[in-house]
């Protein structure tokens, strides 16, 4: 049995959105995504508060998140939907 179909597995990489640290600890990453950083996160952003005159920059915090995704692939010499060949 020869083997035709050869997944490769991509990791899909995201930040979430750049919040005071102290209200990052709770921070959830988008549904089938993984945390990969703890506590308040990496603090290597800066967020935005707009008043009626100014905008102010702030230093913030954000998690990065990681998700495992298998893309269908055909080894080599076979192709198609069915991965046929040879």
């Amino acid at each position: 049995q020869v083997k035709k179909q050869c997944d490769q597995k991509l990791l899909i990489r995201m930040k979430t959105k750049c919040v005071p640290c102290s209200l990052n600890l709770d921070t959830q990453c988008p549904a089938g995504y993984t945390k990969i950083t703890n506590g308040t996160g990496t603090p290597d952003c800066r967020y935005y508060l707009e008043t009626k005159t100014h905008t102010l920059s702030f230093p913030g915090c954000r998690h990065r998140c990681v998700k495992e995704f298998e893309q269908p692939e055909c080894c080599k010499g076979h192709w198609g939907p069915d991965c046929m060949g040879e």
